[in-house]
Formats: structure tokens, C-alpha cells, sequence
């Protein structure tokens, strides 16, 4: 049982470690999957002024 849990945490902390080095290499490599949206968006808002 012991070595199923040091293996699950183990595999937790590999997983965060690649989650963060994809937030920061992630854009160098893959820039297309960071970029932002290339369209304007508008949208009619109405206020309720009582």
C-alpha cells in the first residue's frame, strides 16, 4: 500500500511540474495555442438606470 501512494504522489508532482513547464515553455513552442482572439466582440448591453 505504501508504495501505491508514493507512487500516486510522485505522479501528482510530475504532473504539476509538467503543467507549469507548459505554462512557461508552452508559448516559445506552441504560440498559436496561447494567442488571444483575433475578432472584436460587441455586444448591446442595457442598463436597467431606475
Amino acid at each position: 500500500m505504501w508504495r501505491f501512494l508514493k507512487l500516486l504522489i510522485f505522479l501528482i508532482i510530475l504532473l504539476a511540474v509538467g503543467f507549469v513547464g507548459y505554462a512557461y515553455i508552452g508559448p516559445v513552442v506552441f504560440p498559436s495555442d496561447f494567442a488571444a482572439p483575433a475578432q472584436e466582440v460587441t455586444r448591446p448591453v442595457t442598463l436597467d438606470a431606475n
